[in-house]
């Protein structure tokens, strides 16, 4: 018995030994674990824009600085509002006088229309034309691709961040035309358009925003059709992303994209100038949507 206690007691020691390094091991490798840094999003593999969640390095975008407004934008959106007030009081005291209400008017809901159709020509210039080095657009174009990836910031910008730029071309456009004319038809018209084409930036952002957090004016103006609701415009934001690009009522999408008038004119810019669309190109997973977990 004795020896075969000595012949059997290396092997117990030898498999003690084998498990109190196994131990260690393990024990090692979950501290390891349990200290490392874990990078946040992760870098799960996506279908070119397809949406993923944002988490806390993402969101920190809504606390950037370049989203808040600074005196400078607040000082061009007074001016770009107060451009556009002026136009629509003489439209207003001159149809008075006149005693002139149905030409005004008819006017105004031209002007309207028009401006959905015209940001509609502009939103799909700059996703498809130019870049950040563009001369005069640069910075709206740069905007407008990074707004693919994050669409929901838009929601986070501060009111005279987002409506600035707008607001200043409003101005140098309109302030003309309050000094040289006074027929009360033509401001009708310039009033409305101008003023539409200024706050189409704010449309747009409502159109990101969910209902419970928007003002219930905005809400109902959204359901009759009237201002760009967030279904409408949500289909820019899918496959194949070349369509519904007006963003004041939306009521010019339809009859856009069942004509194929953008791609039309896409073809005629490529076969005279043999410039690509970013439409035509499949989108790079530099663009693959990204969704604020708040908003969803």
């Amino acid at each position: 018995m004795s020896a075969m206690s000595q012949n059997l007691h290396p092997f117990r020691l030898s498999h003690h030994v084998h498990k109190c390094k196994l131990r260690t091991a393990l024990h090692m490798r979950m501290a390891n674990t349990a200290t490392t840094k874990v990078s946040f999003p992760l870098q799960i593999p996506t279908s070119p824009r397809s949406p993923t969640i944002a988490t806390s390095t993402t969101l920190n975008l809504a606390n950037d600085p370049s989203l808040r407004s600074t005196w400078e934008h607040r000082a061009w959106v007074a001016s770009g509002c107060t451009s556009v007030l002026v136009s629509l009081l003489k439209s207003m005291t001159g149809a008075a006088n006149s005693g002139m209400w149905l030409e005004p008017l008819f006017m105004g809901l031209l002007g309207y229309v028009l401006a959905d159709l015209g940001t509609g020509v502009y939103h799909w210039a700059i996703d498809n034309y130019g870049d950040a080095s563009t001369p005069v657009f640069g910075s709206q174009i740069e905007a407008f691709q990074g707004h693919h990836k994050w669409p929901w910031t838009i929601t986070r910008r501060q009111f005279a961040n987002n409506l600035h730029a707008l607001a200043r071309a409003t101005m140098f456009v309109v302030i003309p035309m309050d000094l040289a004319i006074a027929d009360p038809v033509v401001h009708a018209f310039v009033g409305v358009c101008a003023g539409c084409i200024m706050f189409s930036q704010q449309f747009h952002a409502w159109a990101h925003g969910t209902k419970s957090r928007l003002p219930p004016m905005v809400v109902a103006l959204q359901d009759a059709g009237l201002l760009i609701s967030r279904t409408k415009h949500g289909a820019h934001h899918r496959a194949p992303f070349d369509n519904n690009y007006c963003i004041v009522s939306g009521v010019w999408n339809e009859f856009l994209d069942e004509h194929k008038v953008f791609e039309a004119m896409e073809m005629v810019v490529f076969f005279k100038y043999g410039v690509r669309p970013r439409s035509w190109s499949e989108p790079n997973s530099d663009w693959a949507e990204e969704m604020d977990a708040s908003l969803t």
